[in-house]
């Protein structure tokens, strides 16, 4: 039961709306709209709840924290919030869940507008990837175009499913069978399929989740599961820690859920960039004091999927300032400058991991004092690569890294 205990738990009621309104709510959630003294929610929510409201409707503000204080602000009477589906996949469940203990909360969810496209497609959805694009960049989709792979994207408006196409085509998925859903569950309802390259659906419904069943046309972009990533996939102008090297660093930052890097002298990203591909959760601020190096990895940032990598434009360690705290840091550019590597032990945290490479002499001699005063491990890393000698092919070598490696007590 959603009722006040004598302690004053459980005033908050969550219920999941679907576009079929009152027909597909349950007795209990439909009584608890109507004794609610105060029903928050989209306006959208409201027009469906329809008649079963009876106190103070209150629309979402804008920016949404309005809303949110508004709501804690009648903490211990009853409230009900109108969601979207289930309030706790990509709704608004996820973020009062951040103000509001669990055993305050009483949820009733209905289908999620994931479940809907799934039912109505037969996709499993275990065995389906589930992102949300509303109101978030559609470069999040790109880690998850791989051929075979069958993806269910929410989208922000009408015009999302074209600029997903758009996307999808310019990347080399031009066969992906793109299936739009439009007002899942309601009267409204329609589905329609189409190609990404061969786009021309009209009057898309606002609300709408696009189905791709991934087809790679050969030279697709495709990332793959790895770290180590191919080095032409980033723009760079060459200061880019190469693949091998990259591999080796990124096993080294060893991430961990929920962490966040420093990539100090970014370069082009990579470090980064593959560090969030690694997992959702990942955060990483990239610190470049080369304006148009900080741009093209803004740029790879967005190419990779991981658009909300943090980018400060500056020279390190005065960049520094204001930061919070990072898990791991790695140095891959700038590491000799004064007071650079003093600067980043001193703000990582304790247990955190720090990783240096260095190709220059100067840098090497940093890092063998480094070790010789706090301890940690070095390793030196040497790549060979075949090419052309005369008629024949040799093993020419790439300059070596010294790479140390350091966890801070």
């Amino acid at each position: 039961m959603s009722d006040l205990s004598p302690a004053g738990r459980r005033w908050l009621t969550l219920i999941g709306i679907g576009e079929d309104g009152p027909a597909g709510l349950g007795d209990e959630a439909k009584r608890l709209i109507a004794a609610a003294p105060v029903v928050f929610g989209g306006a959208r929510h409201h027009d469906l709840a329809g008649a079963l409201i009876s106190g103070e409707r209150l629309i979402w503000q804008n920016p949404f924290e309005r809303s949110v204080e508004a709501i804690l602000a009648r903490r211990g009477t009853p409230v009900v919030v109108l969601a979207s589906g289930d309030p706790f996949l990509y709704g608004v469940g996820a973020t009062l869940s951040r103000h509001v203990a669990a055993e305050e909360i009483y949820t009733i969810p209905a289908p999620s507008a994931f479940s809907l496209a799934a039912s109505r497609l037969g996709w499993p959805l275990q065995e389906t990837a589930c992102i949300s694009l509303h109101g978030r960049p559609l470069d999040f989709i790109r880690p998850h175009l791989h051929p075979g792979r069958r993806i269910l994207a929410l989208t922000s408006d009408e015009k999302g499913p074209a600029a997903l196409a758009t996307l999808l085509a310019a990347d080399g998925f031009v066969d992906t069978r793109l299936t739009v859903l439009e007002a899942l569950g309601g009267e409204r309802e329609r589905i329609r399929s189409t190609s990404a390259g061969n786009f021309e659906l009209a009057d898309i419904a606002p609300l709408n989740v696009c189905a791709l069943d991934v087809v790679a046309t050969p030279g697709a972009r495709i990332l793959p599961y790895i770290c180590g990533l191919e080095d032409d996939l980033f723009e760079h102008d060459g200061q880019i820690t190469k693949r091998e090297i990259r591999a080796v660093t990124l096993s080294a930052l060893a991430p961990r859920h929920g962490e966040l890097l420093w990539d100090i002298g970014a370069g082009s990203g990579s470090i980064g960039i593959e560090w969030m591909l690694a997992d959702p959760s990942l955060r990483a601020i990239a610190i470049e004091q080369a304006l148009e190096r900080a741009a093209r990895i803004a740029r790879n940032a967005a190419a990779f999927g991981v658009p909300q990598l943090a980018l400060i434009e500056g020279a390190a360690p005065v960049a520094f300032a204001g930061l919070p705290a990072p898990d791991a840091i790695f140095i891959g550019g700038g590491g000799s400058g004064d007071g650079v590597m003093s600067a980043a032990i001193a703000a990582l945290k304790p247990g955190g991991r720090l990783v240096a490479n260095a190709v220059t002499l100067e840098m090497e001699a940093v890092l063998l004092a480094e070790h010789a005063a706090r301890g940690g491990s070095l390793t030196r890393i040497e790549i060979s690569r075949a090419a052309p000698v005369g008629g024949m092919n040799g093993w020419r070598p790439a300059m070596p890294v010294t790479q140390w490696r350091w966890i801070k007590d």
